[in-house]
C-alpha cells in the first residue's frame, strides 16, 4: 500500500510540474491548487481503495471554494500591509490593520480546515491579485488611498456574493460553517470601507 501511495504522489507531482511549466498556459498558485484538487477528486472516483489516505474528503466544488477563499484572504492581508506602508489617511491605515488581523485569523482557520480535508491551497497570490498589488504599489499619497479603497469595496462585494452562493451549495458541513462564520466579518469590512469612501469624496 505504501509503495502504491508513493507512486501516486510521484505521478501527481510530475503532472503538476509539467502543467505549471506549460508554455501554452499562464499558471499561478491558485490554478495549480485547483488542478491538483481536481486530480485528487478524479483519482478518488476511479480507485477509492488505493487512494483513500491521499485524496480529499470533500468534492471538487467544495475544494474550489476553499481555494478561492484562501486566495482572496491572502490578498486582503498583503494589500492591508501595503496600506499600512503607503496610506496617508489614518482611517485607511486602521482599516488596513483590521484587514491584516481579521483575514490572518480566517486564513489560519481555513488552512487548518483544508489540511484536515486533504485540500491543497495556493501558497501565493494568483496572477490577478498580484497584478492589483503591483498597480497599488506604484501609487502613493491620495492616489493610493483612493485606489485601495475602491479595490476593497469591489473585492468585498464580490467576496460577500461568493460566500453567500457557497453557503447555499457547499456539501461539507465544516466548510459551510466556516463560510457562515466569515460572512458577517466580510459585511462589516464592506460597511467600514464604504464609510471611508464616502468621507473621501
Amino acid at each position: 500500500m505504501k509503495k502504491i501511495q508513493t507512486i501516486f504522489l510521484t505521478a501527481v507531482s510530475a503532472c503538476m510540474i509539467q502543467a505549471c511549466h506549460s508554455p501554452d498556459q499562464k499558471w499561478d498558485s491558485k490554478s495549480s491548487a485547483d488542478t491538483l484538487n481536481n486530480m485528487k477528486d478524479s483519482v478518488a472516483d476511479s480507485n477509492k481503495s488505493i487512494t483513500k489516505d491521499l485524496v480529499m474528503k470533500v468534492g471538487k466544488d467544495d475544494a474550489k471554494f476553499a481555494v478561492a477563499a484562501a486566495t482572496d484572504g491572502m490578498a486582503e492581508v498583503e494589500l492591508g500591509r501595503l496600506a499600512l506602508q503607503k496610506a496617508v489617511n489614518s482611517q485607511i491605515k486602521d482599516f488596513g490593520t483590521m484587514m491584516v488581523s481579521d483575514h490572518s485569523k480566517a486564513n489560519a482557520d481555513l488552512k487548518g480546515l483544508a489540511q484536515s480535508k486533504g485540500i491543497t491551497l495556493p501558497a501565493t497570490l494568483d496572477n490577478g491579485e498580484q497584478q492589483i498589488k503591483e498597480i497599488l504599489s506604484g501609487k502613493s499619497g491620495a492616489d493610493f488611498d483612493k485606489a485601495y479603497v475602491e479595490d476593497m469595496i469591489e473585492d468585498h462585494q464580490k467576496d460577500i456574493k461568493d460566500f453567500q452562493d457557497a453557503i447555499a451549495i457547499l456539501k461539507d458541513a465544516d466548510l459551510k460553517a466556516f463560510a457562515q462564520k466569515t460572512l458577517p466579518t466580510l459585511k462589516m469590512h464592506l460597511a467600514a470601507v464604504q464609510k471611508i469612501h464616502d468621507q473621501l469624496k
